[in-house]
């Protein structure tokens, strides 16, 4: 038996036979905390049984949610695609939990609440200084007694917590701030929001009040349901299920958004309640449970560890942690005093008035928050699974208590303590300024929010998950964002460019034909491609894989002239890559096609746009060839009419007008008196506007090469955004240096001879020095000094300003 500071043993799965052919993987297995070597159960098939825990749906999905369910699709991916492995991979729903029961009780009451209250009279307002007044003494624990006037405890808490506010920590402003302080600002800004609302003195039409009952939705919420939650028809399930189903289909459509493939299955808590109420019959035959008076049934930690099980396999550390314990039981467990210890959990729970019941042995009731994986992955995967996953903050305790109760349920009786699951994998949090991204601190942005405003693309968030690693924790800074934009680009232009060489040579169509590599690149291709193997075995070292693509194409780029067969062999190795990381869609690791979406312009351009380059091209090529360009190259007209569909769709509409415009202008300029800077200038003018506007960048490039076609990317976006920054502060500074000069110019417009013919003065000498003060006294010898060197300062200036006026 293992102390409780010390993981238990892990029994390796049996070795496989020497014809077995599997690679060297090795695992970071959270039951052990180091790499494990990979061997699935049915090795012989390559299957490999995976269960991971999905979302409890009561909220859109975050970031945090991304990191896991995209990184956890990045290895998939690589079992599937890279190893070869036949991977059948289920995910639950959890759609009945306390939270979502809260969550559903919360909306369907303040929806009552605000069709009863339509407009915000006194009595609302009256229920929400209530509301506010309970949220701040649960939550933010004022030190003035509660019969305080509402004003005060606000003026408490605000004053206690100001430097929180301000971005300081909890402990006296030492150290960074964690989750501790992220859930402190949540509560306050709920609580600053509301009392803004309650304060304002606008009026109480419909509009004012939807925008208040937003501001105060936070207070309410938890205030309704602790008058209300009791009293709702907990038999009508669609209070529950209209929150859950809404939310599972955004999630489905978040997760795809991000480029995941769906589960092989899924499973869902409101359809396996019969399966789970047998689950929990089986663990109480087998004597590692209990039921209590009330109907609800506990698992019996000591009778488990009694029969020669260990519990908590993943985190020993943390089992003894009450905070943790009640978080996994969940807000609307009571403590039982019929528990016979104190880390027992909950494996069916007696509902409640205002919770939803399904029939059992005990009375009506409802899954505990752990046994549903429990009971849905042994039916899906069997006794044993390859690998479970998850965040990594659900290892303890509903990871370790999902083992429990499955060793549990299929123990044997004998001496021998069942393994449920061989390798347990945890993604690493996504943390924002030191806090993780949560659901319950409230300091996340929403992966549909994200998209949609343009912060990150799919491809961009799963760069960041990849350079980052899978079990690593992920604080988005700067410099993350920097590093994963420059490593797109980087492999962006090696495509367009890979794209481009391979057009002008007519490669593509002798690839099939292409099977070396020449100019000496074979060993530079190999070794990457060795050491991506190698990274990829030490537990999907994702990050090294990133850093080999990027020094093979600094490689390959290093090349003066590179061949058109080295670009396309290395170019095919790097698409397989990309496309094994879903980087590229759903494209498969074996397509033809090279590159990943987002180089090419749209279809609808290309007949159009690749033809005016083109002509753009020759005609820059002639204004600096040394005869110089005639009247006659600029008849261009009908040379684009030839490239113009017949029929204009809508689409192409835009293009046509660009080509006419652009050949009208060229065409009209053989009556200008400087042609070739004119003809450059629209050249330009195409490039920069025309054609930018409508999201295409034609690259122009030296040595002859013909300007490239271009999606205009975010980096591009940047780059001239930069450019232009810095040449707005470049003017700036000249507009100042200009300002400066004519200031000082304009001071020297003085005579020398009249500046000292003031009042405060009385007599002057020849010069116009002054020799007395306003009451007629000398001027002493050191201010005369001073004014002397004031003089022949100004008459610099004085002769400077006559010189720019003569």
């Amino acid at each position: 038996m293992a102390t409780t500071r010390q993981q238990p043993y892990w029994q390796p799965p049996p070795a496989p036979s020497a014809e077995a052919n599997l690679p060297p993987l090795k695992i970071w297995n959270s039951l052990t905390r180091s790499n494990n070597a990979f061997v699935p159960i049915d090795w012989k098939s390559r299957t490999v049984l995976w269960y991971a825990c999905g979302p409890t749906v009561y909220s859109d999905a975050h970031l945090g949610h991304a990191r896991n369910y995209v990184s956890t699709d990045i290895i998939r991916r690589v079992l599937r695609d890279y190893f070869k492995f036949h991977v059948r991979f289920v995910m639950n729903i959890t759609d009945v939990d306390d939270k979502i029961i809260v969550r559903g009780r919360q909306q369907h009451l303040f929806a009552i609440f605000i069709s009863e209250h339509p407009v915000c009279d006194d009595e609302v307002m009256s229920t929400c200084e209530i509301a506010l007044t309970q949220y701040i003494r649960k939550n933010l624990a004022p030190s003035m007694p509660a019969s305080a006037p509402l004003v005060d405890q606000l003026k408490d808490v605000k004053k206690r917590y100001s430097g929180v506010l301000s971005g300081g920590s909890l402990n006296d402003g030492d150290g960074q701030p964690g989750d501790k302080e992220a859930k402190v600002k949540m509560h306050m800004n709920a609580v600053l929001s509301a009392w803004d609302a309650i304060n304002s003195k606008g009026d109480k039409s419909n509009d004012q009040s939807a925008s208040f009952y937003t501001s105060t939705e936070d207070v309410l919420l938890p205030y309704l349901d602790s008058i209300k939650g009791a009293s709702i028809d907990a038999a009508d399930h669609t209070i529950f299920t209209k929150l859950t189903q809404k939310f599972e289909a955004r999630f489905m459509e978040d997760v795809r958004a991000l480029g995941c493939v769906d589960p092989d299955e899924i499973t869902r808590v409101t359809e396996y309640g019969s399966q789970i109420v047998e689950f929990v019959d089986k663990i109480q035959q087998n004597g590692f449970a209990y039921v209590t008076s009330d109907g609800s049934v506990y698992f019996d930690i000591e009778a488990f560890e009694a029969a020669n099980h260990n519990y908590a396999r993943l985190e020993p550390w943390n089992r003894n942690d009450t905070a943790l314990q009640a978080d996994g039981e969940g807000a609307l467990t009571k403590r039982s005093s019929e528990k016979r210890s104190d880390a027992d959990f909950a494996l069916w729970k007696a509902s409640k008035a205002g919770e939803p019941t399904w029939p059992s042995p005990w009375g009506q009731g409802r899954p505990g928050w752990h046994i549903e994986c429990s009971a849905m992955a042994s039916d899906k995967l069997g006794s044993q699974i390859d690998i479970h996953s998850g965040g990594v903050d659900l290892a303890f305790p509903h990871h370790d208590n999902e083992l429990a109760q499955s060793e549990a349920y299929w123990d044997r009786g004998d001496k021998h303590s069942h393994q449920w699951v061989n390798y347990f994998m945890h993604m690493g949090h996504l943390s924002i300024q030191g806090s993780k991204m949560s659901k319950s601190l409230k300091n996340f942005t929403t992966v549909r929010e994200a998209l949609k405003r343009g912060d990150w693309t799919p491809r961009g968030l799963r760069i960041a998950f990849l350079m980052g690693g899978w079990k690593e924790g992920i604080e988005i800074t700067d410099d993350l964002v920097k590093a994963g934009s420059a490593w797109e680009d980087k492999v962006n232009n090696f495509f367009l460019n890979v794209k481009d060489l391979l057009a002008r040579a007519n490669k593509e169509a002798q690839a099939e034909s292409q099977n070396v590599l020449v100019d000496g690149f074979a060993q530079t291709l190999a070794k990457a491609q060795h050491s991506t193997f190698d990274a990829l075995c030490d537990s999907f070292n994702t990050p090294l894989v990133m850093a080999d693509i990027s020094e093979l194409i600094s490689a390959y780029n290093s090349i003066d002239r590179p061949h058109p067969d080295d670009a396309l062999i290395v170019a095919k190795w790097i698409t397989s890559m990309v496309n094994t990381f879903g980087l590229n869609g759903s494209s498969s690791p074996d397509d033809e096609v090279i590159g990943w979406s987002g180089i090419t312009i749209p279809e609808s351009a290309i007949p159009i746009v690749h033809p005016l380059s083109s002509l753009r091209d020759e005609l820059r090529h002639k204004v600096r060839a040394p005869e110089g360009i005639s009247p006659e190259d600029l008849n261009v007209t009908q040379r684009v009419k030839e490239f113009l569909p017949d029929n204009r769709e809508p689409e192409v509409e835009p293009y046509v007008d660009i080509a006419s415009r652009f050949a009208n202008d060229v065409s009209n300029l053989s009556s200008s008196s400087s042609i070739s800077k004119d003809l450059l200038q629209l050249c330009d003018r195409l490039r920069d506007v025309d054609l930018w506007n409508r999201g295409i960048y034609l690259e122009d490039r030296d040595g002859g090469l013909p300007a490239l076609v271009r999606p205009v990317t975010r980096e591009l976006l940047a780059a001239r955004q930069e450019k232009e920054e810095r040449e707005s502060q470049k003017q700036k500074a000249k507009e100042d240096r200009e300002r400066e000069a004519a200031a000082k110019a304009d001071k020297g417009r003085l005579s020398h001879l009249d500046m000292f013919r003031i009042k405060e003065y009385s007599a002057w000498d020849d010069e116009g020095l002054p020799l007395k003060d306003a009451q007629g006294e000398d001027i002493t010898k050191s201010k005369g000094k001073k004014l002397r060197k004031d003089w022949e300062r100004q008459k610099k200036l004085h002769e400077v300003w006559k010189k720019s006026n003569a």
